[in-house]
């Protein structure tokens, strides 16, 4: 049973079986659904009216003709118009549900994020941060994974904070937050999961929707059609935008001897950042006969990003030989081609909650990456280009290609307990292909290959898994879930002519998960659960190749790197009342052999690396209150805060550091009439401790305001982002036992954007479909 209009399932309706032609008496029998919809109801054969009820939905009711086991087609329930005042307002669920194993955040019904992108529509969203840099962390931290549609998305593993900024915020439906998974989710993500499910148009008829926004810092314009006749439904999307980021960079560093300070280096520069998106998914159902479905999704998406900075450097010595002063102008620039198709036949029995599915996916992602700059030895500021003393470009491709084939079974074991049961395997294929020319002394316009700076890194993985969860309700307030998940991952890498290689290696890893739930009443309970997860660092990570375009901090990956584990126990509880639900969650979060960025020293004077290793155990103690209210018919608030305990232990750099961190989010709207809604979110938090430093704080707020024209054909938003506030400093900090430094990254976030979208047709909810969910890999 699931919402028409956010597509979700529907817990705690109220099912009701009468016999033909009752209308008093006791029902033939009674049920509520769970957290996913399902319900199970034992009659003897006949005929009988289903009768599905729950507050803010209209009654659903239908015939049914029981003869032997029968599983029912799936219901929608309709919002109910609800009176308000002298105008009519359809009532639709809360901004943000809270069900037993996840948070559910409805981004469609969030003003804020008509016109933005996929990033605006993650600041909103319930224990996500997006810091003012475009990072996202789930509960402080930055190792989950995101999904598309519960399948993988190849060129969000690539890039995450530039893959969102090419996702229209218009195109999401809702989204998933899930910091438990079970068994049957891969075992990658040791924060969780974050599922984006994106809206679907199939109906009777042809519809669709169209959209268009503009403002100071991005524009985009999407389109989408649906048809449905008979056994055949097809959907179309597509999308393509622009943004544009102006930042202020200025960063100090101290380096030291075993005698006291070095060196002291300055840093400072303005930079452009501007880009361009586009996407496309033509998709295709097919019901080959009863109980039988085919689903045929391809899906094409691309960005490029570019970036031009002057930056300052100036390096003060006591050995005055050697003092330093230069600009460079640099342009780097970093985009991405992605294309996938997923087949998946799903197989239902007349035995309700039987289920068998087999899918497969290919998908190809073709990453480049590179820099150029000018560098002008004792000026403050660019000059004419014919005056740079030395130059120098780089050009990068990260090519990679995925295959996975997967399979899973559902059996109920009578009316309260299910097994769950599948296989899947992936195959991975990527690299990273790079060459560095730069000028020769004396050639200053002349450029030539440099030696021992290029790159070509390939490294192929392979994962196979099977897994196992039982779920049972052996009483009406008690449910519980069991799983073990089994994961082989075997891996090997080339590093080029001269670089070595990494020998073949394989290892297994056992990934248990149990779950236990309380329900007190029909609006409180109490869940338990602890799930062990596995990080496997993707090509971002394992990349060797120098990148030189800021001279003091190179950086580079490590292809030695090694998986980690992390084992988290959740305690959370919850409770509700009529116009109210309250979450308050405890959870601890450790990882053996973390994978940390590390900061170098290096044999050059006033220049430091910076590279990836398993260098630390990491434990989180989190505490999080999360809660929605409606005040009255017309207002509505969500929101709540965290805090964190961190504490990182280093055997290896004989470091053990502990912190303390917080953040908040609140969103509220106020609905005038039924055509004219108001909303405000804002999204702030503390600095968080790292391994060798701290981060920064953060801080974004919005206004907007949707009008309903055209009947309730179109929809008109005025958003403004920060309105009060030009920029935002990020402060960060680093201090090991040879520098200490200090950076400062200025935002300029003030934004304005008007959005227009217009529907047209009927649009009734797609059946889902299973999708490939290849969350197996650490991404930065």
């Amino acid at each position: 049973m699931r919402d028409s209009a956010s597509q979700q399932p529907v817990a705690f309706a109220t099912v009701v079986l009468w016999p033909k032609g009752a209308l008093a008496g006791p029902p033939a029998a009674s049920a509520s659904t769970d957290a996913q919809g399902r319900f199970t109801l034992a009659v003897a054969p006949g005929t009988f009216r289903l009768q599905v009820s729950l507050v803010g939905y209209a009654t659903h009711q239908q015939q049914v003709v029981v003869a032997e086991p029968v599983a029912l087609a799936l219901i929608w329930l309709v919002p109910a118009p609800q009176q308000l005042g002298e105008a009519v307002v359809v009532g639709t669920r809360p901004l943000v549900e809270v069900q037993p194993d996840r948070l559910v955040y409805h981004a469609s019904q969030d003003v804020g994020n008509a016109g933005g992108t996929g990033q605006d529509v993650l600041r909103h969203t319930p224990l996500l941060a997006v810091d003012n840099l475009g990072s996202v962390t789930l509960r402080g931290s930055g190792n989950f994974k995101v999904l598309i549609n519960n399948k993988p998305a190849p060129a969000l593993t690539q890039n995450l904070a530039q893959a969102l900024k090419s996702l229209p915020a218009d195109q999401i439906l809702r989204v998933e937050v899930v910091t438990t998974p079970s068994a049957k989710n891969d075992g990658e993500g040791t924060a969780g999961l974050v599922n984006i499910v994106l809206k679907k148009a199939t109906g009777p008829a042809l519809n669709g929707r169209l959209g268009a926004s503009g403002g100071n810092q991005s524009s985009e314009t999407t389109a989408a059609l649906g048809w449905k006749r008979g056994k055949v439904g097809s959907t179309l999307a597509v999308g393509a935008g622009g943004w544009r980021e102006p930042d202020f960079l200025t960063r100090r560093r101290l380096d030291f001897t075993s005698t006291g300070p070095a060196d002291t280096l300055t840093q400072s520069g303005r930079r452009q950042n501007t880009g361009t998106w586009y996407n496309a998914s033509l998709g295709l159902d097919y019901d080959l006969a009863a109980h039988h479905s085919f689903s045929l999704l391809a899906v094409l998406s691309g960005y490029q990003a570019q970036g031009q900075r002057a930056l300052l450097s100036q390096l003060s010595s006591a050995n005055a030989a050697v003092n330093q002063l230069f600009t460079r102008a640099t342009t780097d620039y970093v985009g991405s081609l992605g294309t996938e198709l997923t087949g998946t036949y799903t197989r239902t029995f007349a035995r309700a909650r039987r289920e068998w599915s087999v899918l497969g996916q290919y998908a190809a992602t073709a990453g480049t990456a590179g820099y150029g700059f000018d560098q002008y030895t004792n000026s403050r500021a660019p000059l004419n280009p014919a005056q740079a003393d030395y130059r120098e470009r780089s050009q990068g491709r990260t090519p990679s290609r995925e295959l996975t084939a997967q399979t899973d079974f559902t059996q109920p074991l009578g009316a309260k307990s299910t097994l769950e049961v599948g296989t899947k395997a992936i195959f991975r294929r990527t690299g990273s292909v790079a060459e560095v020319a730069g000028s020769a002394p004396g050639q200053a316009l002349g450029l030539a290959p440099l030696p021992g700076r290029g790159t070509s890194f390939s490294y192929q993985q392979q994962v196979q898994a099977a897994y196992a969860s039982y779920a049972t309700a052996p009483g009406k307030q008690l449910t519980a879930t069991l799983g073990a998940r089994l994961e082989r991952t075997a891996d090997e890498a080339d590093f080029g002519a001269g670089g070595g290689s990494l020998p073949p290696r394989s290892y297994y890893s056992p990934l248990p998960s149990a779950s236990l739930r309380y329900a007190f009443s029909d609006t409180s309970s109490l869940r338990l659960a602890y799930s062990r997860r596995i990080t496997r660092p993707s090509i971002d990570f394992l990349n060797p190749f120098v990148d030189r375009s800021n001279p003091q901090n190179i950086t580079y990956g490590n292809p030695t790197l090694a998986a980690e584990l992390t084992d988290a126990y959740e305690a959370s509880y919850a409770t509700g009342m009529r116009t109210a639900t309250l979450l308050l969650t405890g959870a601890v979060r450790h990882t053996g052999r973390a994978i940390e960025a590390v900061r170098l020293p290096t044999s050059t004077p006033g220049v430091t690396a910076q590279t990836f290793a398993n260098v630390a155990a990491t434990t989180y103690y989190q505490l999080t209150l999360y809660g929605t209210a409606k005040f009255t018919q017309r207002w509505e608030v969500s929101g709540g805060p965290n805090a964190q305990y961190v504490v990182f232990l280093s055997p290896d750099r004989e470091l053990l550091r502990r912190g303390f961190s917080a953040g908040m989010n609140v969103d509220t709207s106020y609905h005038f009439t039924r055509k004219l809604t108001a909303q405000a979110s804002l999204a702030a938090a503390l600095p968080a401790p790292t391994l060798q430093g701290q981060g920064s704080a953060s801080l974004y707020y919005t206004l907007g305001v949707k009008k309903t024209v055209f009947g309730d054909q179109a929809d008109l938003v005025l958003n403004l982002a920060n309105p009060f506030t030009d920029s935002f400093p990020n402060r960060s900090s680093l201090a090991t036992a040879f520098l200490d430094e200090r950076t400062e990254y200025r935002t300029y976030q003030r934004s304005l954007r008007l959005s227009f979208n217009y529907r047209f047709g009927q649009e009734d909810p797609a059946r889902p479909h299973k999708k490939a969910s290849n969350d197996d890999l650490k991404s930065r």
